[in-house]
């Protein structure tokens, strides 16, 4: 994906008025919390990852850039707030997943190149600050999951890839696992639904929950949104389906709590469902519905949510009108009382920014897309 169609895709979503959203009415509560500016990335980008890495510096890595997508990666020192560039991918990638091995190194997978569609993958060695090239996927695919197991191994699942129709989005059921000791990709059994744009969340018994994701497109994977769910359990290698969601969801987030229990928020333009959340349960395989955002948003592209260290969760980066404009609006939400307050706003609006929970508890955001062009500023969120 190329900046010139990131900001087309911004500009063609719908206005959404607080009207459709449930609870939008609500008097908003606050709660405390600030940003701050820190330093600023070499390069402007969106759409990039950001892993923590063992030593507490997060690594910064591809997206969308001011040219194009962007191979180029930098590492974020905390206790400086300041950046270093660092060795560059052998692929330009946006729209890939990268994954915190066991052993500390950084697992990058898929994603959209400079040439189109990347089933390739790649090591990044902290020591070194080199990437090396690893086995590569048996299909590849952009917009999928990547989930660490507890064996070391990563299991991708879903995504799309082009078809045959001018190279239009078309989603996949087929999942494969990353085995680290051989860097080598097996496939395992297939989700029932292909499906992109999708979560996936390790839960507490070692399976992993896939919820929503677009089912098909004409032109993009996010235009029949779903609201069902399956488990992936890595001792046998098949999915089993489990309780569907309240709402169809797509391009949403989700996150385990403390409690054992998932949470999961947001929508993509084509529901009305974008500030509804809801909570699944592990144990008994429901859904619940709990407290809707304040934004009356629909659309929540590169929306992130990060577990703060007293438990609740933080979500910044919504579309918030019919130009593709960013809010700096910043919620949390606390899963005692099953509401979001609103907390300090943003320096910079930004959305498909990533955010990254540091050693010393605060959030660093990063990038992102602002009114009108990616940005290379990034802050720190202190609860």
């Amino acid at each position: 994906m190329t900046t010139r169609h990131l900001l087309h895709w911004l500009l063609a979503l719908p206005i959404i008025l607080p009207a459709f959203t449930p609870g939008a009415t609500r008097a908003a509560t606050h709660a405390s919390g600030t940003w701050t500016m820190t330093g600023s990335m070499h390069e402007t980008r969106a759409l990039q990852t950001a892993t923590l890495l063992p030593s507490g510096l997060v690594l910064i890595a591809g997206g969308n850039g001011a040219q194009g997508t962007l191979a180029s990666a930098e590492l974020y020192h905390p206790n400086t707030g300041s950046w270093a560039s660092t060795g560059s991918m052998h692929e330009p990638r946006v729209q890939y997943t990268a994954t915190l091995l066991s052993d500390g190194q950084v697992l990058a997978v898929g994603g959209f190149g400079s040439q189109g569609l990347l089933a390739s993958a790649e090591l990044y060695h902290p020591r070194t600050g080199i990437w090396t090239v690893t086995g590569s996927l048996h299909q590849a695919r952009a917009n999928h999951t990547a989930t660490l197991l507890p064996d070391g191994k990563v299991l991708v699942a879903g995504g799309d890839t082009n078809g045959a129709n001018n190279g239009a989005a078309i989603p996949l059921a087929g999942a494969e696992v990353y085995d680290p000791r051989t860097g080598k990709w097996t496939q395992t059994g297939s989700l029932h639904r292909a499906r992109a744009d999708l979560t996936a969340t390790l839960l507490p018994d070692g399976q992993v929950l896939v919820a929503g994701g677009g089912a098909s497109g004409v032109n993009n994977s996010t235009a029949n949104p779903l609201v069902s769910a399956e488990l992936y359990n890595p001792r046998t290698g098949w999915w089993s389906i489990t309780g569907s969601m309240h709402h169809a969801r797509d391009a949403h987030m989700a996150i385990l709590l403390r409690s054992g229990l998932v949470l999961v928020a947001g929508s993509s333009r084509y529901t009305k469902s974008g500030a509804t959340a809801e909570l699944y349960d592990p144990r008994t395989g429901r859904w619940t519905v709990t407290g809707s955002l304040h934004q009356g948003h629909a659309y929540q592209t590169g929306q992130t949510a990060t577990l703060l260290p007293n438990g609740q969760v933080l979500v910044e980066g919504y579309v918030i009108d019919l130009f593709g404009n960013p809010s700096a609006d910043a919620e949390l939400y606390d899963p005692r009382t099953g509401r979001w307050t609103l907390t300090g706003s943003l320096q910079d609006a930004r959305l498909a920014a990533s955010a990254t929970l540091l050693p010393n508890g605060r959030v660093l955001v990063a990038g992102g897309q602002g009114s009108n062009r990616q940005l290379a500023s990034a802050e720190l969120y202190q609860p």
